[in-house]
């Protein structure tokens, strides 16, 4: 399923984040910039050291943020580390929205033409993935629409069917059919 906006083709996908070929996949990071399990730990595996590495120089992040690193050897140039909230910490929609936005003006900032994410804080972070979808469509689309954008393409690329059913439910909600 896929929706135009502007000149921006927003689309949602079942697959690997790691196999996209977009100039930036996100990682679902943590503060810590550690790459351990999950989307984290698939890029750490596929990507090689190069990426741990360039995060350790970074040191980490706030919960909201997002930091960009070389792509090792995926096929995305880049990874952009995104951090969103824990379930049950707090303004957790208010933290995705940073993380989801952060990730764009990141992508922006360096000219990237597509962008892939996958559903930050909805795996091990626990954040329930409707609200997911909810706050990172609606947050793209106000990005999209307010902001002259290099992005002419972002993916949500989603783990599992129940998953992408959710975003695309959403997105027939939020941006039309």
């Amino acid at each position: 399923m896929q929706y135009q906006i502007n000149n921006t083709t927003i689309a949602f996908v079942n697959g690997d984040i790691t196999e996209m070929d977009t100039d930036a996949i996100v990682n679902a990071a943590n503060a810590q910039l550690i790459l351990g399990g999950g989307v984290a730990g698939a890029i750490r595996k596929k990507g090689g050291p190069a990426i741990q590495a360039e995060c350790k120089e970074i040191g980490g992040t706030i919960v909201g943020g997002a930091v960009m690193t070389g792509g090792g050897s995926l096929k995305a140039r880049y990874v952009i580390h995104a951090v969103g909230p824990r379930n049950g910490e707090g303004d957790e929609e208010l933290k995705l929205q940073n993380a989801t936005e952060n990730s764009l003006k990141s992508a922006d900032g360096h000219k990237l033409h597509s962008i892939a994410f996958p559903a930050i804080s909805a795996g091990i972070f626990g954040f329930p993935v409707d609200r997911c979808a909810d706050v990172m469509i609606t947050t793209t689309l106000q990005y999209v629409k307010n902001n002259s954008t290099n992005l002419n393409r972002i993916i949500f690329c989603l783990y599992d069917d129940d998953t992408l059913d959710v975003f695309e439910s959403a997105a027939g909600r939020l941006i039309g059919d």
